[in-house]
């Protein structure tokens, strides 16, 4: 992700950031840990201020934490987490990891690009890895309040694009929440693993 106005947002609110986070990992968070094996490694993939990151190294996880963002980061960074100012089309290894966790991040990239965001995470992973995607639903793209923008998928979307990388849901959930930019927005999450 290199849209300017997008890392510009961020820069100036990684403190709004932190605090919209809650203290507490969140139930989606903490089954994507449960579902790893012991000591596996794991990308959080547009890491923001490093909240997911540090509690996935807290579970023993060797964890890597990568964002287009420096000011995100900077606030990412822990002595347990190896952090990265990267985009994601940085990520070329395969078999690497054997999880990825990928929370409301790739929604920062053009749609015309998410098949090959996706097909990068799939080849990235170990058989049997696990992927958690965040995304928020609709349609179009499209900049928010505060200069951000968005790509938003359906359901279907997400899962043939998941489908055709070898890739099965085993866990969604739908919802809506407040964002950073003060508004309400419907989104998706799903648990996938990788075939093989």
């Amino acid at each position: 992700m290199t849209d300017h106005e997008t890392l510009a947002a961020y820069a100036t609110r990684v403190k709004d950031y932190q605090d919209m986070v809650k203290s507490e990992p969140a139930r989606s968070l903490m089954a994507f840990a449960d579902a790893l094996p012991e000591g596996g490694r794991v990308l959080d993939f547009g890491c923001g201020p490093g909240h997911a990151a540090k509690y996935l190294a807290s579970r023993g996880f060797e964890t890597h934490a990568w964002d287009a963002s420096p000011e995100m980061i900077e606030a990412a960074e822990a002595p347990s987490v190896a952090t990265r100012v990267a985009v994601f089309e940085d990520l070329t290894s395969s078999a690497e990891y054997d999880g990825v966790y990928a929370s409301f991040s790739l929604l920062h990239a053009p749609r015309a690009n998410f098949a090959g965001h996706i097909a990068r995470i799939a080849t990235a992973l170990k058989p049997g890895g696990v992927l958690h995607l965040g995304l928020k639903t609709g349609t179009g793209e499209e900049r928010d309040g505060i200069g951000r923008f968005y790509s938003y998928y359906s359901r279907d979307e997400i899962m043939a694009a998941l489908a055709a990388n070898g890739m099965t849901p085993v866990w969604e959930h739908e919802d809506e929440e407040m964002g950073l930019a003060g508004t309400m927005a419907p989104f998706i999450l799903v648990r996938a693993t990788k075939n093989g």
